[in-house]
């Protein structure tokens, strides 16, 4: 797909990847975009930037995304593009509580379900959309510090396979981005096995989205290294297990030392 002359509507967009690809989708010629966020106020700079609409937006609420939904529709008649990229950190294994595990369900799961719900159908109507996901290479290899995390995160591309696999052959595009370590709020370069590859921009995972969507291809890896883990985890599920645990323990020292 070629962003010129596409509605686009972004999620998590006052920062970090939304924001960089709300720019970069603007620069691609894209005729409408709508940026949402928590952060109504940091929503405000980049939706003058790309002459496009801000809504504020708690992507953990059905109501917000369907309030999204229809703002972009009010404002410009359709959508082509919905980029589901919000994304919570919180960090936690088994001692994490149950609110926290909701709220990282609600955030990296139900909220691309209740999108999907809204923007599906019409597309395909339309003759045909595109819908991108955030997860994450966690989302496909795992990672030491967060169960909360990961688990969801898996659960993102997992959906979005779903959303492939169902809707691929009546005009729906669907890719998921997997990096690891971007340089945004989330991720300020500071240790963790996210960064074990080091880390980039979000103006450079902007760029690998766009090149992907002109592809139509499924996955978005920025990090090309996370392609061959996922090979390695697959032709030795017991061997990659050992090495993740070899990663955990040495988490597990540098909290307690």
């Amino acid at each position: 797909m070629e962003l010129k002359g596409k509605i686009a509507v972004i999620t998590g967009a006052a920062s970090g990847i939304g924001r960089a690809t709300a720019l970069r989708f603007a620069q691609e010629g894209a005729a409408g975009v709508v940026v949402a966020d928590l952060n109504a106020e940091g929503l405000k700079p980049v939706a003058e930037a790309v002459n496009g609409l801000a809504v504020p937006c708690d992507v953990s609420k059905p109501g917000d995304i369907q309030n999204l939904i229809a703002k972009a529709r009010e404002r410009y008649g359709r959508i082509d593009v919905y980029f589901s990229n919000a994304g919570v950190v919180m960090r936690g294994g088994l001692e994490a509580p149950d609110d926290v595990w909701r709220k990282n369900f609600d955030i990296h799961v139900m909220a691309h379900v209740w999108a999907a719900r809204e923007v599906v159908e019409p597309m395909i109507a339309q003759g045909g959309g595109y819908f991108l996901t955030t997860a994450s290479a966690a989302g496909l290899l795992n990672i030491v510090e967060s169960a909360t995390y990961g688990v969801t995160k898996h659960a993102t591309v997992a959906f979005s396979e779903w959303l492939s696999i169902a809707y691929g052959k009546r005009g729906l595009h669907v890719s998921c981005l997997c990096p690891q370590a971007v340089m945004t709020g989330m991720y300020k370069g500071v240790g963790g096995s996210a960064g074990v590859d080091g880390a980039l921009s979000a103006e450079q995972v902007a760029g690998e989205i766009v090149d992907v969507m002109r592809e139509e291809t499924f996955l978005v890896l920025p990090h090309k290294s996370v392609l061959g883990y996922m090979q390695g985890k697959t032709a030795n599920y017991d061997r990659w297990l050992g090495g993740m645990r070899k990663i955990y323990m040495k988490h597990i020292e540098s909290q307690q030392g």
